[in-house]
């Protein structure tokens, strides 16, 4: 069976690249404190657009899909699930709620993990949360000519209960220690925890519940702030490609898995520089034009409406669209197509 040691962790030498991006976070986290202490309003508004991105792209990843009013209103707890896809993303929306609310006071723990699991599936008619898997399971991929193959087989059903416990116990160690970067802790353990994949259904989107878990209690708040799943979403390919270079031999204990460390802490920077980027949008008092023409500023080649209103969070819907028809009038935006194939470049 497996074994994990985190504490040799300290031993290890990464390469500067990986440091690198290290120390930019930890830059990146002194900033997000000052942040915080600006417009709590402007605030407030990136976490409940953060949610609805977070539990939309945890779930799209795994095929998991509702319409845009659907979703809203299910965030919002304005509706009930109609099928099996909503009643998933509303046990996500649940578990990410706790986790938002309650980090400090969630250890890792199998316990706590299997009570996460138990909370996203609190809706489904799945009869499998809260409980590790009694059967194997397998990490499977597509090939060009559409086959499926197993692209690695977790550990047994049998010897998960114990991995799990050792996996946790491992890093709260390592934590506790504090000799080595939580920020290097954090992406191994999720690497490990997939390659256990304890779960019959669900590890992918508790992976995801996890890290900002993770980061939460070690400070690092920015996926409260700019969702890390849409992230992710929106680079899967990458995402899947690192898990499976840090994958090899993993059984035996002789893993790299740097791909994956890299990977997730570039993940994180980018949020933080999407994080930081809002801000300085809505940083100072100015006009609902100024703003939008700041937002607009950012961005090159096509934008949508949507893209503008996620960074203008200081100001309303109907003052992004007033602003953006009177750039359209005075020729500094061009507006393409109609309907919900709109979108706008900039001649500014």
């Amino acid at each position: 069976m497996r074994k994990f040691n985190y504490t040799a962790l300290k031993n290890m030498k990464w390469d500067s690249e990986m440091m690198g991006y290290v120390a930019i976070i930890h830059e990146m986290k002194g900033k997000q404190v000052l942040y915080l202490r600006q417009k709590p309003e402007t605030l407030d508004k990136l976490v409940e657009l953060a949610k609805v991105k977070s539990t939309e792209s945890s779930n799209e990843i795994e095929g998991i899909r509702t319409t845009n009013t659907r979703l809203k209103q299910l965030i919002s707890e304005k509706t009930t699930p109609k099928n099996r896809d909503e009643q998933e993303i509303a046990g996500y929306r649940d578990a990410l709620a706790v986790i938002h609310e309650s980090f400090e006071y969630i250890p890792l723990t199998p316990n706590y993990l299997l009570q996460l699991h138990k909370i996203l599936y609190s809706h489904s008619v799945k009869d499998v949360g809260g409980r590790f898997k009694n059967v194997q399971n397998y990490i499977s991929a597509t090939d060009s000519e559409g086959k499926q193959f197993t692209l690695f087989t977790p550990p047994a059903p049998y010897e998960t209960p114990d991995m799990v416990l050792e996996l946790c116990d491992e890093f709260n160690r390592a934590i506790a220690e504090c000799e080595i970067d939580p920020l290097i802790l954090i992406p191994i353990f999720i690497h490990d925890f997939l390659c256990i994949h304890p779960f019959l259904d669900g590890n992918g989107r508790m992976s995801r519940l996890l890290t900002t878990l993770l980061l939460y209690r070690s400070g690092y708040m920015v996926g409260k702030y700019i969702s890390l799943e849409e992230k992710i979403a929106k680079n899967k390919n990458l995402y899947y490609d690192a898990l499976e270079l840090s994958q090899a031999e993993w059984h035996e204990g002789n893993d790299d898995p740097t791909p994956f460390v890299k990977y997730l802490l570039g993940t994180i920077i980018s949020a933080y520089r999407d994080f930081e980027e809002r801000m300085e949008i809505v940083s100072d008092k100015d006009s609902a034009m100024n703003i939008v023409v700041k937002a607009v500023e950012t961005r090159i080649g096509k934008f949508t409406k949507a893209d503008i209103v996620a960074l203008c969070t200081s100001i309303s819907t109907s003052s992004v669209e007033s602003s953006l028809k009177k750039l359209v009038r005075n020729g500094d935006v061009k507006k393409h197509g109609n309907g919900r194939a709109t979108f706008y470049t900039r001649n500014i």
